[in-house]
């Protein structure tokens, strides 16, 4: 598999790295059949402009919690996905960003919707 390049984001003073996701092919692959993830470690997709997003979980063994987030960093909405489903989960409002982690990362920093993601900026551009 390819590697995808890493960054270092910030949310609440909760520090963690984020593989970023910034191509079609990387975005549809995901974290699709990888049996676990590091603790403080997720995936950063990145979208070419703000829309609506959806995702859902098919060949994806890991149970995650998805922030949505729009173009100045604040997060929409947070949701729980279950591993391999073909359930839809929607960002609220337009996003520009998902942030893919360990489900209940979020919620055990007490991170909800309307906290600032810091660090988006150094992701590589969306293609």
């Amino acid at each position: 598999a390819e590697a995808l390049p890493e960054i270092a984001l910030e949310i609440g003073g909760h520090t963690l790295t984020a593989e970023v996701a910034a191509t079609d092919a990387q975005r549809m692959q995901g974290l699709m059949h990888r049996r676990m993830l590091p603790e403080n470690r997720g995936m950063l997709f990145v979208f070419p402009y703000s829309a609506p997003q959806s995702f859902w979980m098919m060949n994806t063994y890991i149970p995650l919690s998805i922030a949505f987030i729009d173009e100045n960093g604040i997060i929409v909405n947070i949701a729980n996905m279950k591993p391999l489903t073909a359930d839809s989960h929607h960002s609220t409002r337009p996003a520009k960003y998902a942030l893919e982690m360990n489900r209940g990362w979020f919620a055990k920093r007490g991170i909800k919707a309307g906290a600032r993601v810091e660090g988006l900026k150094r992701a590589p551009p969306a293609q």
